[in-house]
């Protein structure tokens, strides 16, 4: 299959939401996507677009999807974060990440960050020996910390 990377455009929003879901029922949280259709395309397009998504092509249809947004590390300086990437699971090992990861890195180097993070699962052991060949490092002893739109709800009603 010849590959091709691009910047998503406005229509390819169903498609890229279409991975999201899937990569949310192999990561065993079949339920937990809220965001729409129209929440990418309103969040993503426009005069001050949230973030930016990629796009790998292979014949003629999505198969891989790299979304990335800026952010500032009181650390390093300017951040990119990688939200996403996502493979088709039917077209994972011919390189597709690879591909995405080099251009969101690419990327990166062109916004002239200081960074480059992401988070992954620590049971997904394939991820983390793909991340750490590509020279990425892993920090095992870091949690994630969240709260979602309830848990906003909640705090502030306790202020």
């Amino acid at each position: 299959m010849n590959i091709s990377i691009r910047k998503a455009v406005k229509s390819d929003m169903s498609r890229v939401r279409e991975l999201i879901v899937e990569l949310a029922v192999f990561e065993k949280e079949p339920n937990a996507v809220n965001v729409t259709v129209n929440d990418l395309e309103s969040y993503g397009f426009g005069d001050q677009p949230k973030f930016t998504c990629f796009v790998a092509e292979g014949d003629l249809e999505i198969v891989g999807v790299a979304l990335v947004y800026e952010r500032f590390s009181t650390w390093e300086g300017p951040v990119l974060h990688l939200e996403d990437l996502i493979v088709q699971q039917t077209n994972r090992g011919m390189g597709i990440g690879t591909a995405l990861l080099d251009r969101v890195v690419t990327y990166g180097d062109e916004l002239g960050v200081n960074r480059i993070s992401w988070e992954v699962l620590d049971w997904n052991e394939l991820a983390i020996k793909f991340y750490e060949s590509k020279g990425a490092n892993v920090k095992r002893d870091w949690d994630v910390v969240q709260l979602n739109e309830k848990g906003i709800k909640d705090y502030i009603a306790k202020l």
